[in-house]
């Protein structure tokens, strides 16, 4: 079995959202955070985390980006329960009997997103249209293809003790590096 976890490559959730969910979190979409909220008059970070947030269940923060990741019978449950109890927490919900199905379905749709390799990246963008909120997911593929070209890189090179009489110009080869 797959799931989500938050991740972060860098550290621009903690700018970009009102609450970063700290990495290593499961997650789901949660478009349900916005059920109750004029989405048209979000602004600033709580417009970013209806645009591009995932959910991270623990801390209830959002990340631009969650990885696919192994997980057990066990940790399913677990992230179900949690979900369960910050719904009555802090969505609302009347009680946990009222609340687990609700966990269980949105735990079973972040579950029917991992269907990818290990290791792959999802992202979303969310937008309401015609009084519905509308979600598109990506993957993306962590590390795949050629990196880009530096402009100029050092190197160390080793047996040769005193430096070359050699003129480079590293004009030059910054431009072919580019190219």
């Amino acid at each position: 079995m797959k799931l989500l976890r938050t991740i972060r490559l860098d550290p621009s959730d903690a700018y970009v959202f009102g609450r970063a969910a700290e990495p290593g979190e499961w997650a789901v979409p949660g478009a349900f955070a916005f059920a109750h909220t004029d989405v048209a008059a979000l602004e600033g970070k709580a417009r970013a985390e209806f645009r591009s947030g995932f959910l991270g269940i623990d801390s209830l923060g959002w990340s631009t980006l969650v990885q696919v990741v192994e997980a057990t019978e066990e940790d399913r449950q677990a992230a179900v329960q949690l979900l369960a109890q910050r719904l009555v927490e802090r969505f609302g919900a009347p009680n946990i009997a009222t609340a687990r199905p609700a966990a269980e379905e949105e735990i079973a749709f972040a579950a029917s997103l991992s269907d990818h390799p290990k290791g792959m990246l999802v992202a979303l963008s969310r937008k309401y249209a015609d009084g519905e909120i509308r979600e598109v997911f990506r993957t993306l593929v962590p590390g795949v293809g050629a990196k880009p070209a530096r402009a100029y890189a050092f190197l160390e090179v080793v047996g040769e003790d005193e430096p070359s009489e050699e003129t480079i110009d590293l004009t030059s080869i910054a431009k072919r590096e580019r190219t």
